[in-house]
């Protein structure tokens, strides 16, 4: 596969095609995923090609469609969930956190369930609450899952065929505000899922991103190069496992980290990595980790987003604090 230009929704389609071409195993589940082909239209036109018994259309009740798919991820098959938006997956907290993610350990790896729940999440999109949540912290915490987000159409290509590949219970996070956004996408050997990328090299700060967040470092980067500082972005693309690896290696060079994302502050994501990289880079740090997130509040009414998230002037602002050290 190959194109010059499209969509990650339709990189996500693609991909998801390629899943069930590739394994007769695989089955796609969720609220209007079939005829409708999704909220956001990922899945349009799959379950024309595929059937209605491996594109699923279930009942509005996100326990039951990831009770289900434990269920038949213990017969053999890889279940792959949609759930309609991000702030939707707390009644399946229980299945994914009391179940889902312990079964593997608990019979000492007899059992696996590779199961993909696929969540749109993040702001930027005009939508009523429960409908811009950033859950991510809630499965990055918990032992037994892995947690993936994709911030461009190649790897959201690429790493939902991952997931999908994957034995262990993947949780799939889409920036629902880049769906539209549009980029070259190619077959090749892809990355591994779990590895870190460095998406723009740079020599005085390291700014570290995942998801929605990427596009927004890059354009403060952009903004900083024209003032004379060289922003090195990370794209992190996996929260669970972490490629701490790769994050060491550019806070080594640089001397300075900066962590954006768009979860409330305390006790987010941005907490463990400034935790992590103090411990392990804390002989090499010009100036403290700082983080740039939400604000510790319930996401906004949609005319107070823009204030809310994380933007290129609250990055550059504490880029300049960083460097002033």
């Amino acid at each position: 596969m190959s194109s010059s230009s499209i969509s990650m929704v339709r990189a996500l389609n693609n991909g998801l095609r390629r899943a069930l071409q590739d394994d007769p195993k695989v089955l796609l589940m969720g609220e209007d995923i079939g005829r409708l082909g999704g909220v956001f239209r990922v899945t349009d036109g799959l379950q024309e090609e595929f059937g209605s018994l491996r594109v699923v259309d279930t009942p509005l009740g996100e326990a039951g469609i990831v009770g289900a798919a434990i269920g038949l991820a213990l017969r053999g098959y890889r279940p792959v969930c949609e759930i309609q938006f991000d702030g939707f997956v707390y009644p399946a907290a229980n299945q994914i956190i009391s179940q889902l993610a312990k079964l593997r350990h608990r019979s000492a790896g007899a059992i696996t369930l590779p199961v993909v729940i696929r969540i749109p999440y993040g702001g930027g999109i005009g939508s009523i609450e429960h409908h811009s949540e950033s859950p991510e912290v809630y499965f990055a915490h918990t032992a037994g899952l892995k947690v993936v987000t994709c911030s461009n159409p190649q790897d959201a290509y690429d790493m939902i065929r991952q997931a999908v590949a994957d034995d262990d219970p993947v949780i799939f996070l889409e920036p629902k505000r880049h769906y539209w956004s549009k980029g070259d996408v190619t077959d090749g050997r892809p990355a591994p899922i779990e590895r870190a990328r460095v998406t723009r090299p740079g020599t005085d700060a390291t700014l570290i991103a995942y998801g929605p967040t990427v596009p927004v470092a890059l354009e403060a980067a952009e903004v900083a190069a024209e003032e004379g500082r060289s922003v090195e972005v990370v794209d992190l693309r996996s929260l669970s496992p972490l490629d701490m690896g790769t994050v060491r290696e550019s806070v080594h060079r640089t001397g300075r980290a900066l962590v954006a994302h768009e979860a409330s502050l305390s006790h987010g994501f941005g907490a463990e990595l400034a935790a992590r990289i103090q411990q392990e880079e804390f002989h090499f740090l010009e100036a403290p980790v700082l983080r740039v997130t939400g604000y510790d509040t319930p996401y906004p009414p949609s005319r107070l987003e823009s204030d809310w998230l994380p933007g290129v002037d609250r990055i550059l602002d504490a880029l300049d604090r960083s460097m002033s050290y």
